[in-house]
């Protein structure tokens, strides 16, 4: 009798169930897809030219897609196959939601199997929960992997036919997606924000009051001042972005404190005038728990008390799940189910007290515009929960601290309500101002926990918001009113408002739900693809947009605004939730979506006619009537007009280009900063001295891609065609204002041949190259330690260098662990230090450890499926070599004449004659400053 097989996604899930099927199951991966949409380049020649030669779909007819199984999966696929041929029963057991739904479609697809087929799926992997899913089978759910299929077409149809426009328009490699154009364009957005953000100052005062000797409680307080005349004076939260009290502020007659009148009334307090206490309000303060955690607040959360980035946080929740320990992990909704209520409740009782359990559990319903299949909220695993204590010494640190966060938000989600009072003093004072009083009414709140209920468990963390600092909780003592108080150290304090904080990873997930985009399968990978694809980086836990971002959003908005709109990106995902509902016919849907319907014009409308896209507008960004950002070729830099700049012989301003520095976000690029940027900038280029050898003239300057000395031919002299002077860069440990001849005339005669290799006589040289400094000798290369050591190394030491073997070729490198045999080759696994980073390798196949895992909290188990997913998706492609191209095409890179009259006609005549009297001025001094070297460099040969 054969045994029953199992397909599971990855090794790691196939060795947890295996453990509680028995040996009548055998257990194996799929390794996630084993199949997915063909690329052109892949289809058989026949359909190249037909109706799937664009996208890898028919969308001629009913948007049929064509599928291949790629190479690195034929491996697997046949492995599969092999194991279905000993098996009396298939049984799919991926995950529910609409992906694993789909694996196990095109699982069905590929095998085609002739034995029953059983669909099993379940929410945690526990023994229990295995069980109940073998006595529960269902039929595979069409309708899910219909959504599954119409997401990946759409993204296919969006990315294919947008793309190409950013590569022609902006730059190349980049990319658009449904999804990650929106959020990229919420990160742009909120930088926009602060960009336009003008800060305002106010003032506020700050008092210490004491209670009299004989008072009963003698503890003194700080508190605020809030009133004067009865008129509110104006916190962080009264202004708005332009700097200005904002018209509710106004109309609610607040008053902005400038600091003249603060210290003025500070220094009346100071003298001692009595105040009193004018009322005091105490109300009931309750604090109920969070509700379990869903896939975006489990990531928020993570993001703000772990600091966890939004891939490592799914990434330990994966093998959280398919190690047992945890419910599955894309979900949002925060329900939990009875036993787990009944779970969460015990434990509760039993380590902090059957008070703080209320009388009825806690019911939670989701809030989310969409609803994903997976219908319980992230807990843990099983009908009673492992404490976190137990599984101390099973876990990496990283899966502990998230299952201990797991653990504690649902134990503490059915636990009672935090309880006490919250007092409010109000406190007055008449103070002595332009020969008269003015009364001044101060304020101070403190909230008093009487009942800590879920406290004792859990307290959700919170991100940055402003107005936050101007918030204070003060601990008040006993205080009835009139009770006389005395004033001791009024201080007024100086504020100015903030801009919008930039998002986080939490913050920016939080929003995308809120707004309905994106679901929980795919708020890490989104975060994660704006990040890879360089659209946007980290700063700190901030997400701050590159200027590439900028430029792709503007094409984005002002040529497919519809498709960028973020109503419109909500609504096709409730779209996609409707045909996984069975609700809505894929084939129809994508039709509108893509030829369009009453309400919109469709994709391929919108591309057919976007008209003429201006790449040099869309790739510049003003920053005031002088200076502008471009995104170049080589990166961003300033394009700056004024009394600088050259006059070309037609008499048109040629703007100057000025670096930025690295790294510089862009809220900081002020009109101010720019200014300083383009004024830093040297005037002239300094005249080092004449090469000894070849007489000619030897400058330092700066350029666009840093600073570097130039050989300079002589007056009369022409270069033949195609030759340019010779030039070099500085080290980085040179300055283009001190470097000397000696060292500029070394840098110009580079690579520099150390000598000859004594076996071979090949000339062995040192030289400077794109990734740093290095010698050659033949096509033999090794890398220097310092760009010093390409002129201090001699003939011994570079042959020592060379004797050694390449970095990637150590044989003896150090490994940073090492585990048992690999279950496929047989081998010892290590976890070792590369170029590129640290890999997993058994000493056949290498894996790159991905961003979201540490070297410390790589086990036995996740090392080996780094290496099975390595092993299936097989070697690496080699780029092909591009096609040259025909020189006769060259003539269609001529631009329209209009668009250089067009171009004349901008410019200012008065800036372009004062540019060129300051272009003719400052020849005459290098004119002047090119004589004195030559004659200083002849009087020292005299």
């Amino acid at each position: 009798m054969g045994k029953k097989l199992v397909i599971v996604e990855s090794p790691t899930k196939a060795r947890t169930i295996g453990g509680y099927l028995g040996d009548d199951y055998h257990v194996v991966a799929s390794v996630g897809h084993i199949r997915d949409l063909a690329e052109p380049s892949e289809l058989p020649a026949e359909l190249k030219k037909g109706p799937f030669g664009k996208f890898g779909v028919d969308v001629e007819d009913g948007f049929t897609p064509y599928y291949v199984v790629n190479d690195n999966k034929k491996k697997t696929v046949t492995e599969l196959k092999r194991a279905l041929k000993d098996a009396d029963e298939l049984w799919l057991a991926t995950d529910e939601d609409r992906e694993g739904e789909a694996i196990a479609w095109h699982l069905l697809e590929v095998l085609k199997p002739k034995v029953p087929v059983h669909r099993m799926v379940f929410h945690e992997i526990t023994k229990e929960a295995i069980e109940e899913a073998k006595a529960n089978t269902r039929d595979l759910d069409i309708a899910l992997v219909d959504a599954q299929e119409t997401r990946r077409i759409l993204d296919r149809l969006y990315g294919y036919d947008i793309s190409p426009v950013l590569w022609r328009k902006v730059a190349p490699k980049l990319s658009a997606g449904r999804v990650q154009s929106a959020a990229t364009r919420l990160v742009v957005d909120r930088e926009r924000e602060r960009l336009a953000f003008t800060s305002a100052e106010y003032w506020s005062i700050d008092a210490r009051f004491e209670p009299a000797d004989d008072a009963v409680d003698r503890v003194p307080f700080e508190a605020k001042l809030v009133r004067l005349d009865g008129k509110r004076v104006a916190s962080g939260g009264d202004f708005d972005d332009s700097g200005q009290l904002s018209p509710k502020a106004v109309k609610a007659g607040a008053i902005a404190l400038d600091g003249t009148r603060a210290e003025v009334l500070a220094s009346a307090l100071e003298a001692g005038p009595k105040a009193a206490v004018r009322s005091l309000e105490t109300k009931p303060h309750t604090r109920r728990p969070a509700a379990p955690f869903t896939t975006s607040t489990l990531q928020q959360e993570a993001s703000r008390k772990l600091r966890y980035s939004s891939r490592q946080t799914m990434s330990f929740a994966q093998s959280l799940y398919e190690n047992g320990h945890i419910t599955y992990m894309r979900t949002d909704s925060p329900t939990l189910s009875k036993q787990a209520v009944e779970a969460a409740r015990s434990q509760a009782a039993a380590l902090y007290g059957a008070e703080t359990v209320p009388d009825a559990p806690r019911v939670y319903t989701g809030k989310s515009k969409g609803a994903q299949e997976a219908h319980e909220a992230i807990r843990p695993a099983g009908d009673v929960f492992e404490r976190p204590s137990e599984l101390k010494g099973t876990l990496t640190q990283g899966e502990f601290a998230l299952y201990d966060l797991i653990w504690k938000r649902t134990v503490a989600s059915q636990m009672a309500d935090a309880k006490g009072s919250t007092a409010t003093v109000t406190v007055g004072v008449a103070v002595a101002e332009n020969n008269g009083s003015t009364d001044a009414e101060f304020t101070a709140s403190g909230t008093v926990i009487t009942f800590p209920g879920f406290l004792l468990a859990y307290e959700e963390g919170k991100d940055e918001k402003r107005g936050d600092a101007d918030k204070a909780n003060v601990s008040l003592p006993q205080l009835v009113e009139n009770q006389q108080l005395g004033i001791n150290e009024p201080q007024a304090k100086k504020h100015e408002t903030s801009p919008p904080p930039r998002y986080t990873e939490a913050s920016l997930t939080k929003r995308l739900e809120e707004l309905g985009i994106g679901r929980p399968s795919t708020y890490s990978a989104i975060v994660s693809t704006i990040m890879d694809r360089g659209y946007v980086s980290k700063q700190g836990q901030a997400l701050v947009p590159s200027w590439i971002a900028f430029s792709v959003v503007r094409l984005l908005e002002e040529h497919f605004a519809a498709l960028v709109d973020y109503d419109f990106t909500a609504e096709m995902e409730s779209d996609l939730d409707e045909i996984a509902a069975g609700k809505t016919d894929r084939s129809a849907w994508l039709k509108d979506f893509y030829f369009g319907s009453d309400n919109h014009p469709g994709l391929r409308g919108v591309v057919d006619n976007l008209g003429e896209i201006d790449a040099r507008a869309i790739n510049t960004i003003r920053i005031d009537d002088q200076i502008s950002l471009r995104n170049g070729k080589y990166g961003p830099y300033l394009e700056v007009y004024d009394e600088k700049s050259e006059v070309d012989e037609n008499g048109e301003l040629k703007p100057r280009s000025v670096n930025i520095p690295d790294g510089m976000a862009p809220d900081e690029l002020t009109p101010a900063r720019a200014h300083e940027l383009a004024d830093a900038e040297p005037l002239e280029d300094r005249v080092v001295g004449l090469h000894p050898v070849t007489g000619k003239r030897v400058i330092a300057k700066n350029g666009r891609f840093g600073p570097y000395v130039q050989e300079l031919p002589n007056e009369d002299e022409e270069l033949p065609k195609g030759e340019k002077p010779r030039t070099a860069s500085l080290f980085k440990t040179m300055d283009p204002a001190t470097v000397d001849l000696d060292t500029a005339v070394a840098l110009l005669d580079l690579p520099r041949t150390v000598g000859n290799d004594p076996e071979s006589g090949d000339p062995i040289t040192a030289q400077n190259g794109r990734y740093g400094p290095y010698l050659k000798k033949g096509s033999d290369t090794r890398t220097l330690p310092s760009e010093d050591a390409i002129f201090s190394i001699d003939l011994p030491g570079a042959l020592e260098v060379l004797a050694q073997p390449k970095y990637g070729a150590k044989k003896a490198s150090s490994s940073l662990k090492e585990f048992e045999a690999d279950p496929v080759s047989g081998k010892p696994v290590k976890v070792k230090d590369g170029r590129f980073g640290p890999y997993v390798t058994d000493g056949e196949t290498n894996a790159t450890i991905p961003r979201g895992d540490s070297v410390e909290d790589i086990t036995f188990e996740r090392a080996i499926d780094l290496l099975a997913i390595k092993r299936a998706k097989g070697p690496a492609k080699k780029k092909k070599a591009p096609a040259k191209k025909a020189p006769a095409k060259k003539t269609a890179a001529k631009k329209p004449a209009s668009k250089t009259a067009a171009a004349k006609k901008a410019v200012d005549p008065a800036r372009s004659a004062a540019a060129k009297k300051a272009a003719e001025t400052r020849k005459a001094n290098a004119a002047k400053k090119a004589a004195e070297a030559a004659e200083a460099a002849a009087a020292a040969a005299e």
